[in-house]
């Protein structure tokens, strides 16, 4: 699963980096949890232009009568995600990138779990591949809510946990935004684990077990 990542990288970057038509407004994040606010691409299917926008961290389906089912939906496996209720219509028409810089993943040590951090190997920001649904509230309230898809772990994550989110790399952005596609057996294939030798991994301070905690510290060598 993923349930920590960060964002440290400046906006004016992110912006360059994928392509966005403004900077956004966003600061540096070293512990998003789910249920709190992440940054997101999508596309505007009449300009065909990417466009950045927040959403609430755990998928909404638009079926559904509370926000609970929220925080079990952060997550979407990649095996099931063309056929689970909550997943299934999104995987067809609304797809998005989630940004990241790094994720990170625990690893059982006796009666303790150690948390490790993970980037691409350049350090580079990347994208997360996303779904995302808008939900409305008894109160009328819309809230745009996402999941992470996830996958089999690569042989540089398999040591730590057994399941990875899906990066997608930059090569596949422009189809898996793409709002004309609509048969989600075009972009399956697409939900694999990222290149092993592409990505490093560090075993980072505990104080990141806390997701109160959201500073430079969270990503800093275990001691």
């Amino acid at each position: 699963m993923c349930g920590r990542y960060t964002l440290t990288t400046s906006a004016q970057i992110i912006a360059e980096f994928f392509k966005l038509s403004a900077v956004p407004d966003i600061k540096p994040r070293y512990n998003i949890a789910p249920t709190q606010s992440v940054a997101t691409v999508t596309v505007e299917p009449e300009k065909m232009q990417r466009q950045f926008q927040l959403m609430r961290w755990g998928l909404i389906p638009s079926w559904a009568k509370d926000m609970k089912i929220g925080s079990k939906t952060i997550n979407a496996r990649s095996e099931t995600v063309a056929e689970k209720p909550a997943f299934r219509s999104a995987i067809k028409h609304r797809r998005c990138l989630i940004v990241a810089d790094g994720f990170y993943e625990w690893q059982q040590q006796g009666k303790n779990k150690q948390p490790y951090y993970f980037q691409k190997a350049d350090g580079e920001p990347f994208a997360f591949a996303g779904l995302w649904e808008n939900w409305e509230s008894p109160e009328k309230e819309n809230i745009v809510s996402c999941s992470i898809i996830t996958t089999a772990a690569n042989e540089t994550v398999q040591p730590v946990h057994d399941r990875m989110p899906v990066i997608l790399p930059d090569s596949d952005w422009e189809q898996w935004l793409d709002p004309s596609v609509k048969n989600a057996q075009e972009v399956l294939p697409l939900l694999k684990p990222y290149a092993s030798e592409a990505m490093k991994a560090k075993a980072v301070s505990a104080i990141v077990n806390s997701p109160t905690r959201d500073s430079p510290e969270c990503i800093s060598d275990r001691q």
